[in-house]
């Protein structure tokens, strides 16, 4: 399927009517709560980067059919509809976005749904969420879509970590905050097809005395067990097509950035192929910031289904299935020692647990000092994962 096409699935001017609106109106919702480990990813500050001005964009494309969407809003859908505020327009896209990824997902896997668990606020977390996972479908056997909009008491602690990366929080005030997030980890059962990461937040604090803060945070990243160029490519591409709508420079600073954040640094390489990260993404006009992360948001869909169907009837063996667990061992490590979102998870009170594991493989395993023959197609991929290429420019 062209990847206009996919494309045009996000807020595109003529909206589909979703044809499995009765099921979703009939889904059980389970009844959770706590933070999502995508929004606590939100906290964790680093350099400033300054967003160009808004390109304009047509009304049309800021149309919302609710009943795309995989259950109701956190917020009421009348406010949603009549707000300006960027919380409530941050919403909007994710839950759309959720919405639009999970049916394409259902439609590539056939008989098998993802269960919905609108989740709702606890103790220590005003808001809720909505999570939606799939496990042990034919194409994929885990794959999550969660979204978190979330608000309260930001903590001494966790103002000082997030000073500790750049920020300049006042420490000796109470300050509220607010966020919205959407996170998606896909892990296939075909080791020929990659497994695919992405997260997009707004998070904003409200000092007593002083200015309110905000920026935004997010990126996607491609994880493949047998390297395919043309596939990778095609992903690089998407998203520097994406980043080009808005600055000739964002790819290139960003792919660099997913490049050094995505190390699994006691390995020597890279959890995957890499795409694009960025983070404390803010200027004076927080339109264009949002129209970047838009932007952004339009390229998850055509960069990756198209790899899927390429890929999800490949033949494989033995072998490919214990490479892939391996590597999903390699991934497993990096999002339990190094990951921001994961390890704040873990640190909040309240913490949903459930949702914050949820990344991770369903199977995965470690072999003693397993290193692949360098002429190898596993010992060609690790070379990759080495060596960061310029996949834009191969």
């Amino acid at each position: 399927m062209a990847a206009k096409r996919f494309a045009s699935l996000l807020f595109g001017n003529s909206m589909r009517a979703v044809a499995v609106s009765a099921q979703r109106n009939a889904r059980k919702f389970y009844s959770a709560g706590a933070l999502l480990a995508a929004t606590g990813g939100a906290m964790m500050g680093t350099a400033m980067i300054v967003a160009k001005d808004p390109i304009g964009l047509d009304d049309e494309e800021m149309k919302i059919n609710i009943e795309e969407f995989m259950c109701q809003p956190i917020t009421d859908m009348n406010t949603l509809e009549k707000s300006e505020e960027m919380m409530h327009k941050m919403e909007l896209l994710c839950m759309q976005l959720q919405g639009q990824l999970c049916q394409e997902l259902e439609r590539i896997e056939g008989t098998t749904k993802f269960r919905v668990d609108r989740w709702l606020k606890c103790e220590q977390i005003q808001g809720g969420g909505v999570t939606c996972i799939m496990e042990d479908g034919a194409v994929f056997e885990r794959a999550g879509v969660n979204i978190s909009v979330v608000g309260g008491k930001l903590r001494s602690e966790a103002v000082r970590a997030m000073n500790s990366q750049g920020r300049e929080l006042p420490e000796d005030e109470e300050m509220e905050f607010r966020a919205v997030g959407i996170s998606s980890v896909i892990h296939p059962r075909n080791p020929m097809v990659p497994t695919k990461h992405f997260n997009f937040r707004y998070f904003e604090v409200i000092p007593e005395l002083s200015e309110r803060q905000w920026w935004f945070g997010g990126g996607a990243d491609l994880t493949p067990y047998y390297l395919d160029e043309k596939d990778v490519k095609h992903f690089h591409c998407s998203y520097k097509a994406a980043c080009d709508l808005h600055g000739p420079s964002y790819y290139r600073r960003f792919k660099k950035w997913c490049d050094d954040y995505f190390f699994i640094k006691h390995r020597c390489m890279g959890r995957g192929v890499g795409g694009i990260f960025f983070d404390d993404f803010k200027s004076k006009n927080i339109d264009a910031c949002f129209n970047f992360v838009k932007s952004c948001s339009k390229a998850v869909i055509p960069s990756y289904i198209p790899i899927v169907n390429k890929h999800k009837n490949d033949g494989y063996g033995l072998r490919e299935r214990e490479w892939q667990l391996t590597r999903r061992g390699h991934y497993t490590e990096f999002n339990l020692l190094y990951d921001r979102g994961t390890k704040f998870g873990f640190s909040t009170p309240g913490a949903r647990h459930e949702s914050i594991l949820m990344s991770l493989p369903p199977r995965a395993a470690w072999h003693y000092c397993h290193n692949p023959e360098p002429s190898s197609k596993e010992g060609q991929l690790v070379e990759v994962l080495r060596n960061p290429k310029d996949w834009a420019s191969v």
